[in-house]
């Protein structure tokens, strides 16, 4: 995050977002777009970490996008055959970048891919952030404002949620070198640690509960798997007025062996756990 640019772009955001007819004047919108321009580029972040390990969420940038929305207006946007119509532009200068997109992956403007990632047919949004040698798989979704760290593998169909509201929640975060199976769904602020395996169809919300069964006795959790966790999508039965039925629940199931680091060791070492990706 840069100091200087926070220190002059942040007041004028923050007073906009309380005051939208601030926006008038020129001086607001061009923090707006500048905020913009800067996330795109990834000189800042809607979200860092920091040497203790921990995540800091910064608001003001989310305020920015959020803002962003209000002064764009609607365009025709035209793709060869393909026709869009919306606020924001898409990503340009990939090939400047060094970033892989394969048609029609999608990033837009005011996300960043950092050089190396690649994004197959899937999408990434605005105040998202992809590390090097990431792969976003085909019809992976990293939603806003997600955090994706380096040398993780998305999986067909994974689903990352986005968050722009409140703007001081917490987005996704997939630390580096994660790996998420098909179909994996991670949403609401939820924290994947590094090195962790979720296997095909794990499903990680606010209320999830995560269960570590390596144990003499289950240890639960939610919103946060620990690294190198090797996590299997499970269910636990629950009464309810008409009956008891199974509800579902993530399990960890053991944790990813030095051996298995690199990613195309993954999948021997998840049906090593007799995971499916």
């Amino acid at each position: 995050m840069g100091d200087s640019s926070e220190s002059q772009l942040r007041p004028l955001i923050e007073q906009a977002f309380d005051d939208r007819s601030k926006l008038e004047d020129a001086q607001y919108r061009s923090a707006v777009e500048e905020t913009i321009e800067l996330l795109d580029k990834g000189k800042v972040r809607v979200a860092t970490r920091g040497d203790d390990g921990e995540w800091t969420v910064h608001a003001w940038t989310k305020q920015a996008i959020l803002l962003y929305f209000g002064i764009r207006g609607m365009e025709r946007v035209e793709v060869g055959a393909y026709e869009y119509h919306d606020k924001i532009p898409l990503k340009k200068n990939l090939d400047q970048q060094g970033v892989r997109v394969v048609p029609p992956g999608t990033v837009r403007y005011g996300a960043h891919l950092e050089r190396g990632a690649i994004l197959m047919p899937g999408y990434v949004n605005i105040g998202a952030y992809v590390g090097a040698g990431s792969m976003v798989d085909t019809w992976a979704t990293v939603g806003s404002c997600a955090q994706v760290g380096k040398g993780v593998h998305l999986s067909g169909g994974v689903g990352l949620g986005g968050v722009l509201e409140p703007p001081g929640a917490t987005p996704v975060i997939i630390e580096d070198g994660a790996f998420l199976g098909s179909r994996s769904i991670v949403v609401e602020g939820s924290r994947v640690c590094e090195e962790a395996v979720l296997g095909a169809n794990v499903v990680i919300t606010a209320s999830t509960k995560i269960i570590d069964v390596t144990g003499a006795e289950p240890v639960e959790m939610k919103g946060y798997i620990p690294p190198r966790s090797v996590v299997i999508p499970g269910t636990r039965p629950k009464k309810f007025p008409a009956g008891e039925y199974q509800i579902p629940v993530a399990l960890i199931i053991g944790k990813r062996k030095a051996s298995t680091d690199k990613k195309v060791t993954l999948n021997d070492a998840l049906r090593d756990f007799g995971v499916s990706v």
